[in-house]
């Protein structure tokens, strides 16, 4: 049993201090915890420092590359020559870390990131302990999960506690603008329905399991590559693009997962890995017993990361797919989304002609007398709203080009979340569409989950 406090770190070396005493206050109005980070997810919660946020942070984790991977990160982020922050790290290692840390109390918001087998029983505790909670996603990986997760809420309702996933893409500028031009009727129209054969949305995520975060190569946890543990990739990513379906399709509004939702097919299949590609990502020598069930032959691994969704939601055909290839052409994690309206396609493009880079077309479906003057003028309110934004004509209708100030990046936009949530905690204002959105989201991709494996899919 270790508790440590670290303000430095080595590669292997903790040197430790006084965590300080337990029932000692903070004048601030939030103290994370995190808990068990085995995801680099919960290092960039971290990545900036907050207002009214304690620099303290109590960490419970069992010992191991998990925990050791964590403290590197928030070094590096101590220790960076521009803009560093200054977090301080209580650490707790020993085997009882979650009881420890359910008995302690020493913060109010738990930041949860990691193995996604133990993350429904994480928020579930936490909250009958009293904590909020801010989990990374996904909050549920199975059927039976979805169920815990519906009671962890009602959990909150009763003890007035904030239960909250990481949504990053809500924030990346292309969606953003994507949904705000399905809002005006003059550009978009409104939404088609779709078909099974031809959706209405259709979104595609290309992710990279060899890929750089803050200027180094992701290690990854074994168990990331075990969808026991980290969950099938139909019910971890896709709760990004599902997400996203949601918010961009029936902005602000309360959605019903018994009368809004059915998941009409669902497909999974697997990556394959060799022994090399698994050692070089995790940096370990051996591939763990525990991924024997995984192995086609001596020098390959099937990792069940991929998955594609066709449901309706409120009547509307939508599909989404993620992808993952151990290192895709581009290197970056990749987006394709389409929404289809009367008037207009609105399409999000990162191919090879955009440089691999998010690019937002509007594809008209009108009169070709619809000049690009009179685009111009129903566009002014957006530029309005987003000064810097302009159209640039196109062989099919318009590119928006954006100015590299609203372009932050993925890691930036876990700050934008987290800034988000500690609003919502401050002023106890959480959208009441929110809580119905999030189990929305998590019956589609479990459903969607369950209707794979039962068609040996």
């Amino acid at each position: 049993m270790k508790k440590i406090c670290l303000m430095s770190l080595t590669t292997a070396l903790f040197m430790a201090c006084n965590p300080g005493d337990k029932n000692e206050k903070s004048n601030f109005a939030v103290q994370l915890v995190t808990l068990d980070p085995g995801h680099f997810h919960a290092a960039l919660v971290q990545k900036t420092m907050y207002d009214n946020v304690d620099s303290i942070v109590n960490i419970y984790a069992p010992e191991g590359n998990d925990l050791t991977l964590h403290l590197e990160r928030i070094n590096a982020f101590n220790n960076r020559k521009d803009n560093p922050t200054h977090w301080k790290k209580n650490i707790y290692s020993g085997n009882d870390f979650f009881e420890t840390m359910l008995a302690e109390k020493k913060g109010n918001v738990v930041v949860i990131a990691g193995n996604n087998r133990k993350k429904t029983e994480y928020i579930s505790r936490s909250l009958e302990a009293g904590f909020n909670v801010l989990a990374d996603k996904p909050m549920a990986v199975t059927s039976e999960g979805f169920e815990t997760l519906i009671k962890a809420f009602e959990t909150a309702k009763e003890k007035n506690l904030l239960l909250y996933d990481i949504m990053t893409e809500r924030f990346e500028i292309t969606s953003i603008l994507q949904r705000e031009l399905s809002m005006i009727p003059e550009i978009f129209g409104t939404l088609d329905t779709g078909t099974v054969d031809n959706p209405a949305v259709v979104m595609v995520s290309d992710h990279n399991f060899y890929k750089n975060v803050s200027g180094n190569i992701v290690v990854r946890p074994a168990w990331f590559m075990d969808a026991s543990q980290q969950g099938e990739g139909i019910t971890d990513v896709t709760t990004h693009l599902v997400d996203l379906v949601q918010w961009e399709c029936f902005p602000e509004q309360s959605l019903d997962y018994t009368k809004d939702i059915e998941v009409l097919t669902a497909k999974r299949w697997p990556t394959n890995m060799t022994t090399t590609q698994f050692k070089t990502i995790t940096k370990l020598d051996d591939v763990p017993s525990f991924l024997d069930k995984n192995k086609l032959n001596d020098t390959t691994l099937q990792v069940w990361s991929n998955g594609e969704i066709n449901y309706t939601i409120k009547g509307v055909h939508a599909k989404v797919s993620v992808v993952w290839e151990y290192q895709t052409a581009s290197g970056s994690d990749t987006h394709y989304s389409l929404m289809r309206g009367t008037l207009a396609d609105l399409v999000i493009k990162q191919g090879v002609k955009e440089q691999y880079k998010p690019v937002l077309y509007i594809l008209p479906k009108r009169d070709p007398d619809f000049t690009t003057a009179a685009m111009e003028e129903i566009f002014k309110a957006v530029k309005a709203k987003y000064p810097g934004i302009s159209l640039k004509e196109t062989e099919e209708g318009w590119e928006v080009i954006i100015p590299d100030k609203y372009k932050e990046g993925h890691e930036s936009h876990f700050a934008r979340v987290t800034e988000n949530y500690m609003g919502y905690f401050k002023n106890h204002n959480i959208p009441v569409w929110e809580v119905p959105t999030m189990l929305s989201k998590y019956y589609t991709t479990t459903k969607a989950l369950e209707i794979a494996l039962k068609n040996k899919q």
